[in-house]
């Protein structure tokens, strides 16, 4: 960067040398022709002409001119080479702050809403360039900042929308079983079993508002300790049972033994949830997720892996967004509020490690990569 302002360094000393020299040279005139050379004569004969009519006699009139200007001629001498190097002075700032008021118009046009690039002096092309990419970072990110609310605005009248319907179900069968008390024991089984799923997905729309009130309020704080990232990706795969057999799938772990970590437990094992929770619910019925955790190099690398169908780049870019959801069609199984892999990424990151995700025709894998030792 320092090497981009070189034809202003050069601009700015060529007019200082010039301006220099200008100076120098009329200063040198105006000794060589005016005080030394062949206007001395004339000036001085003006001079004492000029006090003889002021009503001094001739002799007082030379004494006063010798006493003025002969005896010092130094100081008149030093007292227009300062004015001339004031003058100069001011011409070098003066165009210095017509810089600063380019400078200063090209800053207002960074916030302005129009697209067209800003254009500075060829001595500032530089400064041109990194307020031309200044500006156009700071519209992408209005506009994501825009499209996150306008996101989050819409799954939250879809969610106020989704806590209607379970909620309308759960009073309408226990209004039926509350005005029947002779219905048959199946029957009231049947409806019994259903109230409680609707009570179970309501209950799930409402941690989801509380994750979209924690996300947006608070930051997250991690209480670390040595843990075995091995076992708990076990005992995740494990409790996936209830969840995976609804759709008739399968989860194994392949990981190495004592992958040791310093982090917290309890929020990794929410990125690990959330991660296995988007696999089973994008990935085909019948097939079998598989994790494996492996440690090299100074990184533990956690993959999540899952058959499903393939999720476009462009999409793949954005589902670590906040309010992010890959599928627009929104149904009651896979509809949420697009936090889980936001909120997934900044654990990670907190723990000084990244997350990203990869996609093909076959699967689609998430891919953890910790330090294996404390950041």
């Amino acid at each position: 960067m320092k090497n981009n302002y070189g034809k202003l360094k050069r601009s700015i000393l060529l007019r200082t040398l010039l301006i220099s020299v200008l100076a120098v040279a009329v200063g040198y005139g105006i000794l060589t022709f005016l005080v030394d050379g062949i206007f001395q004569d004339s000036f001085a004969n003006m001079a004492v002409r000029l006090m003889t009519m002021l009503g001094m006699s001739e002799w007082q009139a030379i004494e006063a001119y010798n006493q003025i200007f002969i005896y010092n001629k130094s100081v008149f001498v030093i007292g227009g080479f300062c004015i001339l190097f004031f003058c100069s002075f001011y011409i070098s700032v003066v165009r210095l702050t017509r810089y600063l008021d380019d400078i200063t118009d090209a800053l207002e046009k960074t916030l302005d809403a129009s697209d067209e690039p800003i254009l500075l002096r060829p001595e500032l092309e530089p400064m041109a360039e990194t307020l031309s990419t200044l500006k156009m970072r700071l519209k992408r990110r209005e506009r994501q900042a825009a499209e996150s609310e306008k996101r989050k605005n819409e799954l939250v009248v879809y969610l106020a929308h989704d806590l209607k319907t379970p909620l309308t179900s759960v009073i309408a069968y226990l209004t039926m079983l509350d005005e029947q008390p002779d219905m048959p024991q199946e029957e009231r089984a049947k409806y019994t079993h259903i109230t409680l799923e609707k009570a179970i997905r309501l209950e799930e729309l409402i941690n989801e508002f509380f994750d979209i009130t924690r996300f947006n309020l608070q930051n997250i704080v991690l209480d670390k300790e040595m843990l075995n990232l091995s076992v708990l990706l076990e005992q995740l795969a494990d409790e996936s049972y209830g969840m995976l057999s609804e759709k008739n799938m399968t989860c194994a772990v392949d990981a190495e033994e004592k992958l040791m970590f310093c982090g917290d437990p309890d929020k990794l094992a929410r990125v690990f949830d959330n991660l296995l929770r988007n696999a089973a619910a994008y990935g085909y019925e019948g097939t079998q997720i598989l994790i494996q955790a492996r440690g090299g190099n100074g990184r533990i690398t956690i993959v999540f892996t899952n058959e499903g169908p393939q999720i476009p780049q462009k999409k793949l870019e954005m589902i670590f967004e906040k309010f992010y959801r890959v599928d627009d069609a929104r149904s009651s199984k896979t509809g949420g509020a697009g936090l889980g892999l936001a909120i997934a990424k900044q654990i990670v990151e907190q723990h000084g490690g990244t997350i990203s995700a990869a996609s093909d025709s076959r699967n689609t894998r998430f891919i953890v990569s910790l330090p294996s030792q404390e950041v």
